[in-house]
């Protein structure tokens, strides 16, 4: 079966440009395009790709770092690769935190961008690696300061907030009717905070969140 991507950029040339790369590989095919983030949200919502190859500005529309925030909120079984001009960790640690599942060069290789595409739908995060030398760089320079290594901070609002129900014991069921989502949702939620936070069961999940201070019940 063929991956399905969804492009989102404000330049049409670049739009035809990646379609014709990526439909060009046996394994993959284009399904729609979008100008920018709000149209990518909604085409994304109601078609349901594999993958959003997200640019990250696309003025004067919404970001492409907003609609990853909103993508993942709604559809986080959605995977998200953010394209971009910007060679800047700050950018980097930002689109992490957003969601998305890699972030790559626009000034990057042609095969890059399929190795990255097919990387994030086997599941596994891509960076560019010079994005990748700047996540390890951090991260030692926080190892070496003696500062704890928490992941919490690259949950998304929605998965910080479905976390802090899990722990105070709400089921699935109850937390996709407190937050008006489908239980499938929250169970994708659960398995992305899972994953995010190397926990492996519901238990650990409850410790963290003590550590965590989470079970605040006013």
């Amino acid at each position: 079966m063929s991956i399905r991507v969804l492009i989102a950029d404000d330049h049409a040339i670049v739009r035809s440009g990646l379609s014709m790369l990526i439909n060009a590989q046996s394994d993959m095919e284009v399904v729609d395009t979008a100008a920018d983030g709000r149209e990518a949200v909604d085409k994304a919502l109601q078609i349901r790709p594999d993958i959003v190859l997200m640019d990250l500005s696309m003025p004067p529309g919404e970001n492409g770092l907003s609609a990853t925030a909103r993508l993942k909120e709604h559809a986080p079984e959605i995977d998200i690769l953010v394209l971009t001009m910007h060679d800047d960790e700050e950018y980097l640690f930002r689109v992490l935190q957003a969601g998305a599942s890699g972030y790559i060069l626009k000034s990057a290789p042609d095969m890059d961008l399929i190795t990255a595409i097919r990387t994030v739908k086997q599941g596994a995060a891509y960076l560019h690696p010079s994005a990748a030398k700047s996540l390890i760089q951090e991260f030692l320079q926080r190892v070496h300061k003696g500062e704890d290594v928490d992941h919490y901070n690259i949950l998304t609002e929605r998965e910080q907030e479905i976390l802090a129900l899990i722990a105070k014991g709400y089921s699935n069921k109850e937390i996709a009717e407190q937050l008006v989502v489908s239980v499938k949702t929250v169970e994708t939620h659960k398995t992305k905070i899972m994953e995010k936070l190397h926990l492996k069961t519901r238990p650990e999940l409850v410790r963290y969140a003590v550590k965590k201070g989470l079970l605040d019940f006013e």
